[in-house]
């Protein structure tokens, strides 16, 4: 018994320790790829899958909002406009 409980005192924080770094890893990695906001120039606003090798991606860059296919093949531009009002709700917290 005294054993258990001497592993789960050294074990519990350990693993607490791990999971707290990978979170904060995968923050790091996160902002490293550019994912999750700042002042880029890129931004994706919405991904759409239409099948397992096909995706639709709205970009907005400088003031427009591209469409593209991205497929096995690469991507290829769709449609071009004027990039939409950003509204509260669809501005990351």
């Amino acid at each position: 018994m005294l054993w258990y409980i001497l592993k789960l005192i050294i074990l519990l924080p350990l693993i607490g320790f791990i999971a707290w770094g990978c979170l904060k890893l995968a923050k790091k990695m996160q902002e490293k790829a550019g994912i999750g906001g700042g002042s880029k120039s890129i931004r994706i606003v919405e991904t759409t899958m239409l099948s397992p090798t096909l995706k639709l991606a709205v970009i907005e860059f400088h003031g427009r909002e591209i469409l593209v296919s991205a497929s096995r093949g690469g991507l290829t531009r769709l449609a071009e406009a004027p990039a939409r009002p950003r509204t509260a709700e669809s501005l990351p917290e």
